[in-house]
């Protein structure tokens, strides 16, 4: 009996001491299939997290044992990632974008027109904005002109801009309040005439002098598009978005926002190259909080090959004797790469058509030093000319946006000429030569799903399946490859591999639940997929 009881009690000391020795955590979540995305692209049942961050993976079984977790999550078998990484996208233009007239999806110019019409009986603007237009989409694939706007709103101000973002539409009182008439000097674009009078058509530069025209969103307008344009990110999985291009005043009021708690979502703020950014940020030190990190500058090289204004080494196929534009000289812009290689940020430059692309690449591989750590980036890397590969590697990145290529495919080959197209939407071709393929989807240029780039990079079609056979389909990325791409390759373009990108012990722990497996599942069903709940630091946003 003394034996018995002896052996009892040790071993209900040994059940206790197992007890104790359990470390602390805050969430352990189990019956999942997790794509860590760690270097031997593993999966495992279940993880832990602590104060914010992945503690451990492995089986729930083997967990339990040495973790008592607050809170136990059952996820079902449901498919688990990191949370998704916008590489190049406008974060706080998709907010303000809520406040304007939608133009996205419009089938023709009088579409356009009815929808201005209903927003203003609504809203009563003083000066009305908007975006999404495509005349690419409409049966008459011409700009349109100001005519009808003109008369329908004789003294109210429109501008609507195209969905690149790289051309508008103003009417007469919007150029008016410019001061813009057939006179008005420009450089970088395009100020249309037909027969010696304005069509209300701007391209790229003279944008700005509508812009300036325009009013400025007041603080607690520019509150409510930040938060409307996190929520929205939230629901589509997103945990860190690259904003591409925004000032000094949005960079501090994301971060006033951020340290009031207000603001959860990650942002990597690329600054606009103003002479204000650049004199205030690049004689520092990069600003780097767990949620915000400003360490680059984003440069504009050219306009958008959807309003020809990409810059060509030869002329357009459609338009002869066009050949698009570049937005400064190559002076300039060597003069503010030189400027940013001499600081500690990084230069993003938007390069699309491959006059410009090659302007950047030996541009950057004459001011990079071997051996330098800098990881500039070419933000869409669009049209590349086959001679000027070479260029890029894991210190010049190329940042692409899938849906751009299956938003284009239908005329792109008919401003570039069936040679030329094979140099562009070159995905597999760049990552092959980088090692590294970021991955964005440039909203509100388009949507913000993450469904749609892995569904564009993979498949190569629209949501119709078309083409049949895939669009430039030799191109196309692997599934592991395209969630790389919006996982750990889009954090090491922003230098934040060691913290964020998968599911490894000592990263935050960012990530989404799905409701259906987009490594599994059939290729079609992918740009269906829903977000079931997204998690930021282990606390559920979504």
């Amino acid at each position: 009996m003394k034996k018995l009881l002896l052996v009892l009690g040790l071993g209900i000391f040994l059940v206790s001491c197992n007890s104790e020795e359990k470390q602390e955590a805050d969430l352990l979540v189990y019956n999942a299939k997790v794509y860590t995305v760690n270097p031997d692209f593993e999966t495992s049942e279940a993880f832990v997290v602590k104060d914010g961050k992945f503690l451990a993976t492995g089986t729930a079984d083997v967990l339990k044992e040495k973790y008592k977790a607050k809170e136990s999550l059952d996820v079902g078998g449901k498919a688990v990632f990191p949370g998704f990484i916008d590489a190049h996208a406008h974060f706080f233009g998709l907010g303000l974008q809520q406040q304007k007239v939608d133009l996205t999806g419009t089938n023709s110019f009088e579409e356009v027109v009815e929808r201005i019409v209903d927003f203003q009986e609504e809203r009563d603007a003083d000066f009305i904005t908007g975006r999404g237009w495509d005349q690419n989409d409409w049966k008459v694939k011409e700009f349109p002109v100001k005519d009808t706007l003109d008369q329908l709103f004789p003294d109210t101000p429109i501008a609507i801009t195209r969905i690149d973002g790289h051309a508008l539409l103003a009417n007469q009182a919007a150029l008016d309040l410019a001061g813009i008439t057939t006179e008005t000097p420009f450089e970088g674009g395009d100020i249309e005439q037909k027969n010696g009078e304005l069509t209300g058509i701007l391209v790229d530069n003279p944008m700005g002098l509508i812009g300036n025209a325009q009013p400025a969103p007041s603080r607690k307008e520019q509150i409510t598009a930040l938060l409307e344009a996190q929520e929205i990110c939230f629901s589509y999985g997103l945990t860190t978005v690259d904003d591409a291009g925004i000032n000094k005043s949005t960079v501090e009021l994301i971060d006033s926002l951020q340290q009031a708690g207000d603001m959860k979502i990650r942002i990597y703020a690329m600054l606009s190259n103003t002479t204000e950014n650049l004199d205030h940020y690049l004689d520092k030190d990069p600003i780097k909080t767990e949620r915000l990190n400003v360490r680059s500058v984003k440069f504009y090289g050219d306009g958008a090959l959807g309003s020809r204004g990409a810059a060509l080494k030869e002329e357009y196929s459609d338009r002869p004797g066009h050949f698009g534009a570049l937005l400064s000289s190559p002076e300039e812009f060597k003069k503010t790469a030189e400027r940013v290689a001499n600081s500690k940020f990084q230069l993003n430059t938007h390069a699309i058509g491959d006059s410009a692309n090659y302007l950047v690449l030996e541009t950057y591989d004459k001011l990079l030093q071997k051996g330098e750590d800098r990881r500039w980036r070419i933000e869409h890397s669009q049209v590349i000319d086959e001679e000027d590969f070479k260029y890029f590697s894991k210190n010049i990145i190329p940042s692409v946006q899938p849906t751009h290529a299956t938003s284009d495919m239908y005329w792109a080959e008919d401003r570039l000429g069936e040679e030329r197209i094979k140099g562009a939407y070159a995905y597999k071709k760049l990552l092959d030569q980088a090692g590294v393929l970021p991955l964005g989807t440039d909203f509100p240029v388009e949507q913000v799903s993450p469904f749609l780039t892995f569904y564009a990079a993979t498949a190569r079609q629209d949501t119709d399946q078309y083409p049949e056979a895939g669009f430039m389909k030799d191109q196309a990325l692997s599934r592991e490859e395209t969630l790389k791409g919006m996982t750990i390759w889009a954090a090491y373009a922003n230098f934040e591999e060691e913290e964020k990108g998968s599911i490894e012990a000592g990263k935050f722990a960012d990530f989404i639940i799905l409701d259906k497996n987009i490594m599994e599942i059939d290729e079609q069903e992918i740009p269906e997929v829903k977000v079931l709940e997204t998690y930021v630091n282990g606390e559920k946003v979504n």
